[in-house]
């Protein structure tokens, strides 16, 4: 806002000019006090600037309907959404949300500041606030190979920039607690610039809690228990609620949310995907299922609003109040969250489910470099020796769950020769982590039990944090297959069941995203669905986000990096058999 508009705002507040717009008689939400009251909103210049009796060059009637703040996602990556911003902000528009705190952690793990800055300028001029986090643990961490180093000073220069509102999730904590110095200095620069520090916390201990709200680390989205929650709650943190594609934590967190606690309470997604979104809903469906599990609505959305806001120091944003920016939804009921409409800035962007007065969607050239930068592989490089060996160190998947379980066989019992070949009737098939950043030559081999797949590969570039290619199958040659495909296209995921191809999608910007229509995407990601039904016809959850995520080195038990297995519990890399 300028001067001069500043002056106008005055000015119509105190009703000596018209408004632009006044919805009259209408329930307001008051995410102040977590109530609601009837009354006309006065709006000029996408800000409001009254509640009370107003009179406007357009007036509409609010009679029996909700006006709250829009929606705003606490913490996602947007990678997950396998779209850029610009891209991806439509559909968000239609369920609500009008604003994201960004952590483009993903892309700078394959292409750096080069990841960020992409990022950045994908996110502009667009009726929709993308807000940054600056990725702070650039790799991930020691125990793997990524595309990108980021340190402090590649970092710092960011905070110039009005967008970037912090220092993203520390999930390095060993580097936290050893006071390492590359560390300590990313920390101590978002201090001193006054911003928002997220952490990382899954499973912390309450010593280790302590430790990060002493480093100033104010924010924790990995809580899987409510008793998490309040532990980290009382030491003054703020918990992100996260309801995702994969790690689904909200039906958990929601017993132990209470009008004591809940303004320290956010809501997130974390990652999703794209047809999850459009299906389902993003921060949308959150604040319906709080109101399933009997929080009251006002209390929901000032959650998913107020909050978040006040957690990252975003003005004038959050509450429908005067002096606040007019990003606001027109609800048809409140206690069922149902949109009736969407505005941003005052103006009229969503009605009935259906976008209003935005430019369609038109690609440009990224001119990123090629990511996929490894050796033709054979068979050989697949082998797992388990000659006189007893034991099988298994990675078992949780369903819905980033954490995995760590299984110990008897190799004895599983009738195996000298090298492990994958058994569909134990549902133990191997895993690989190729690196394909830097053509190290490094492969972390593996055997996973619960993925489900009965014949062929499934292959993806998408391998949380640092995204080297993974690979699963019941067989190296549809393993190899399937990776040879991905470097076809640039990176994405790719199935491939008898050495034919049965569907891909092509991710180019990084091996993580794509440029392309929403409406391609889809197409690609039903054909790969349908794909999975053939090769794993019982499968109950989604193969693609459950594989990636077996490559993160920070959530227990047991994951596979492009260095081997590694045993998440103890910090170190262990062997396949022993």
């Amino acid at each position: 806002m300028n001067k001069e508009n500043f002056v106008k705002s005055i000015k119509a507040s105190a009703k000596k000019i018209p408004c632009d717009l006044v919805i009259k008689n209408i329930n307001i939400v008051d995410v102040f006090q977590s109530s609601t009251f009837i009354s006309d909103v006065a709006i000029l210049n996408g800000y409001i600037v009254g509640i009370g009796e107003y009179s406007g060059k357009l007036e509409l009637d609010g009679t029996g309907k909700y006006i709250c703040p829009s929606l705003i996602d606490a913490h996602a990556h947007i990678e997950s959404s396998l779209l850029t911003p610009d891209q991806y902000y439509q559909t968000a528009l239609v369920h609500g949300v009008t604003s994201m705190i960004v952590d483009p952690h993903e892309i700078a793990n394959v292409l750096g500041t080069k990841g960020i800055d992409f990022m950045l300028s994908k996110s502009s001029n667009l009726p929709f606030d993308f807000y940054f986090m600056l990725p702070s643990c650039v790799p991930a961490t020691s125990f793997e190979n990524s595309g990108a180093v980021l340190n402090s000073t590649d970092l710092s220069p960011y905070y110039c920039n009005n967008k970037v509102l912090g220092l993203a999730e520390v999930m390095n904590f060993p580097s936290v607690l050893n006071c390492e110095k590359d560390m300590i200095e990313k920390l101590w620069d978002a201090r001193e610039n006054n911003k928002t520090i997220d952490g990382h916390a899954a499973g912390f201990s309450i010593d280790l809690i302590n430790t990060y709200a002493t480093a100033n680390i104010l924010t924790d989205h990995e809580s899987h228990t409510s008793e998490e929650l309040i532990d980290k709650v009382r030491r003054g943190m703020y918990v992100l609620i996260r309801e995702g594609t994969v790690a689904k934590n909200l039906n958990e967190l929601v017993k132990s949310v209470s009008a004591l606690n809940s303004r320290r309470l956010c809501l997130c997604t974390d990652d999703k995907h794209i047809d999850d979104i459009i299906k389902n809903g993003t921060i949308n469906n959150s604040i319906k299922m709080c109101i399933n599990h009997g929080i009251m609505p006002e209390t929901a959305i000032q959650m998913a609003t107020l909050n978040t806001c006040e957690c990252y120091n975003i003005k004038y944003k959050g509450a429908i109040a005067p002096g606040y920016i007019a990003d606001f939804l027109i609800l048809d009921d409140l206690n069922t969250f149902s949109i009736n409409s969407v505005y941003k800035n005052g103006r009229l962007v969503v009605k009935d489910n259906k976008l209003v007065n935005i430019d369609s969607y038109k690609p440009s050239n990224s001119n990123l470099p090629c990511t996929m930068n490894f050796s033709k592989l054979t068979v050989n490089d697949f082998k797992i020796n388990i000659k006189n060996k007893n034991i099988l160190n298994v990675i078992e998947i949780i369903p819905n769950k980033l954490e995995s379980n760590h299984l110990k066989l008897n190799i004895k019992d599983l009738n195996l020769g000298d090298e492990f070949i994958p058994s569909i009737h134990n549902d133990l098939l191997k895993i690989a982590v190729i690196e394909r950043h830097k053509n190290t030559g490094n492969i972390g081999l593996g055997i996973i039990n619960g993925l489900k797949i009965e014949s062929g590969a499934i292959a993806t570039t998408i391998a949380h944090d640092s995204h080297n290619l993974i690979v699963c199958g019941t067989n190296d040659l549809d393993m190899l297959k399937a990776i040879e495909n991905l470097k076809n296209i640039q990176g994405g995921i790719s199935i491939c069941k008898d050495g034919k191809i049965l569907a891909s999608l092509s991710l180019e910007v990084g091996g993580l995203i794509t440029e392309r229509p929403v409406d391609e995407v889809l197409k690609d990601l039903e054909n790969l669905h349908n794909a999975i039904d053939i090769i794993a016809p019982k499968i109950n959850f989604n193969p693609f986000l459950t594989l990636s995520f077996l490559s993160l080195p920070v959530i227990p038990s047991l994951k596979i990096t492009d260095k081997g297995l590694f045993n998440v519990d103890k910090f170190s890399f262990i062997d396949v058999a022993e």
